[in-house]
């Protein structure tokens, strides 16, 4: 019954975003004169201006992750609904868990949110059918998060296969402190827990979905230090480098995050100066403090209150996202304000810098292991 209404949100999400991809976010009214644009053609706007990495980062999270991952919850659930099962669903899945942290139509919002108290100081500016489609895609897709179960699809997508005469290799029952010590490997496509062919090797291949098997991440640490020293290197010029660059007839205004923060707070907007805070100032440097401590400290092997680690860990992998704020106030606002000499906006070199740390620091808590944090745990028990 869940994945019945898991489908009859995204559907219903399908139409939407469709629907807020063809009408503009907004309407800016200046001296009689109306501008409004999509949200593609606010990333185009960017792409114009020579900013393609930062167009590109726009497109990819806003438009290609969600369209794939509305897509991808349709092709496997509509079949169940209609009493088959989908052709390689463990593809589909597989592509789905990779996509789902990418999509970040939440963030958007509030992003709409704060460009559109910014663009009130300088014009009229009503909301368009565009923002409320989004808005209302943001909550189906949440539904859609908490009614979808891969793990209940699986099961039900086994049964089918069962009933069927298709079936894959059952993986063994052992009784044991954790499945690494049975030497059983879990599967990160579709959770399955099954044994290697041949016990003595580190690898294997799922028997359900087919996917490459490792008792742990392939140089996890390693991956995880290479990307936040990258990050660590270009938060320096993100932070002090202008974001935004703004040309009126009384010259030229060049913003970094923080005085884009002073300026929100200035204008009395508290709230929204306070989460750009949070999300652009806070929440990257706390990200890279506390991967640097859980990679330092596993490297070490300390056993130390791995509970508050692990849950260190899912709290960094849950905000990081929060962070592309600024790179989509900054799109909204350079696609809205171009009026010639009168004022335009153009997104900053910090900008690029600033959207290579959001990467960076969320390859960084995707490469980390932490089961890691409890190999430790187990070595010191024995």
């Amino acid at each position: 019954m869940s994945h019945d209404w898991a489908l009859a949100f995204t559907l219903a999400a399908a139409i939407l975003f469709a629907v807020a991809n063809r009408f503009p976010i907004f309407e800016l009214w200046v001296n009689g004169a109306s501008v409004q644009t999509t949200l593609f053609g606010a990333a185009s706007a960017l792409y114009a201006d020579g900013m393609w990495p930062i167009a590109g980062l726009v497109f990819v999270t806003t438009l290609l992750m969600p369209s794939l991952n509305i897509a991808a919850v349709i092709y496997l659930l509509l079949p169940l609904h209609t009493g088959g099962f989908p052709h390689k669903p463990e593809i589909v899945l597989r592509v789905l868990r990779h996509v789902a942290p990418w999509g970040m139509i939440e963030v958007l919002m509030v992003g709409m949110l704060i460009a559109l108290v910014k663009l009130q100081h300088i014009a009229t500016v009503v909301p368009g059918v565009g923002a409320w489609a989004f808005g209302a895609v943001m909550v189906l897709l949440a539904a859609t998060a908490v009614a979808f179960d891969p793990r209940e699809l699986w099961a039900r997508i086994d049964t089918l296969r069962r009933d069927a005469g298709i079936s894959h290799a059952q993986n063994a029952r052992i009784t044991a402190a954790t499945a690494a010590r049975a030497g059983l490997f879990a599967c990160h496509d579709c959770g399955l827990l099954s044994k290697p062919l041949f016990p003595d090797v580190h690898a294997g291949i799922c028997p359900r979905c087919g996917a490459v098997l490792h008792s742990r991440k392939p140089n996890s640490l390693a991956r995880t230090w290479a990307f936040l020293f990258a990050a660590m290197v270009l938060y320096i010029p993100a932070i002090l480098l202008p974001v935004m660059v703004t040309s009126t007839l009384f010259g030229a205004r060049s913003d970094t995050i923080l005085s884009g923060v002073v300026l929100l707070w200035t204008s009395g907007s508290w709230l929204l100066a306070t989460i750009v805070f949070i999300a652009s100032i806070v929440v990257p440097v706390l990200k890279i403090l506390s991967l640097a401590y859980l990679a330092w400290s596993t490297q070490l092997r300390s056993p130390q209150i791995p509970h508050q680690r692990t849950r260190i860990y899912r709290v960094v992998e849950f905000v990081g996202r929060w962070s592309m704020l600024d790179i989509y106030v900054i799109t909204i606002l350079v696609a809205f304000v171009q009026f010639g000499s009168i004022a335009t906006i153009d997104a900053g070199p910090g900008s690029i810098a600033f959207g290579a740390v959001v990467v960076l620091t969320m390859f960084a808590a995707l490469s980390f292991d932490p089961r890691l944090i409890w190999d430790a745990v187990e070595s010191e028990r024995e």
